[in-house]
């Protein structure tokens, strides 16, 4: 059987969990709660790359995301910082959508799912 890491846990959730070969992120969000689309996600997407970094991955490596959007108006300024961090020569599996978030203030939240 395959050893199964957890990074960053708690009595809930682990920000990442290492099984074999692949790498599964949790939730990731951005810090500045106050700030815009293009704030929140260009810092979740910084969460991804340490995230990825510190299990040996990286961008190109990504095999699958999955994109929430507090409201889809945001659909273009969000696409417009993905498409500035996503290896474009790789790009993973991708699906995104609406969902009211746990907090009113997230604007934007990216599960991801990546080979090491």
């Amino acid at each position: 059987m395959s050893q199964i890491t957890r990074h960053d846990r708690n009595h809930r959730r682990s920000r990442a969990v290492v099984h074999g070969n692949t790498l599964y992120i949790g939730g990731q969000i951005g810090t500045d709660l106050d700030g815009d689309i293009t704030t929140q996600t260009r810092q979740a997407l910084e969460q991804v790359d340490r995230l990825l970094a510190a299990s040996g991955s990286e961008r190109k490596k990504v095999l699958s995301v999955t994109l929430w959007l507090k409201s889809m108006d945001d659909f273009a300024a969000m696409n417009a910082v993905w498409d500035a961090w996503i290896d474009t020569d790789e790009p993973p599996a991708r699906c995104c959508g609406q969902v009211e978030m746990a907090n009113p203030r997230i604007l934007f939240e990216i599960t991801a799912v990546a080979a090491i």
